[in-house]
């Protein structure tokens, strides 16, 4: 059975936690991020600027306004949960890496906030990968 890693990483108030999720018919790996608010601020997710490079040096990148189009605001204590998928030409094993930028309503101020680095591991076709 497939048990998920969890990895978290805390700047400031804000928790942000990525673990992967079980690949789909099609081969696609796909993660999920989770960006907690603890601050006594409401905030707003502004932009992420993501990240993923495999074994083999293949990399993706990408970065995006919010998430989806979507700019969460989160008052404190909430969260948001985001879903995604890698490209499925990355091989075996990679890694997921990178931030996000948020404004704090009260200050206005704007800061990058890490994404935990995760382990990706992919099971294509005719291959077999073994999960911890």
């Amino acid at each position: 059975m497939f048990e998920p890693d969890i990895v978290s990483i805390k700047t400031d108030d804000i928790v942000v936690s990525a673990c992967q999720m079980m690949e789909n018919e099609d081969g696609l790996c796909s993660y999920c991020l989770r960006i907690e608010n603890n601050s006594a601020d409401r905030i707003q997710i502004l932009s992420q600027d993501l990240n993923i490079t495999d074994d083999r040096g293949h990399h993706f990148g990408h970065t995006e306004t919010g998430f989806n189009g979507e700019i969460p605001e989160l008052r404190p204590g909430e969260y948001f949960e985001f879903e995604d998928s890698v490209p499925y030409q990355m091989s075996g094993l990679a890694v997921l890496y990178g931030s996000c930028r948020i404004v704090k309503e009260q200050t206005n101020q704007i800061t990058s906030v890490q994404i935990p680095a995760l382990e990706l591991y992919f099971h294509h076709r005719g291959e077999s990968v073994i999960l911890n």
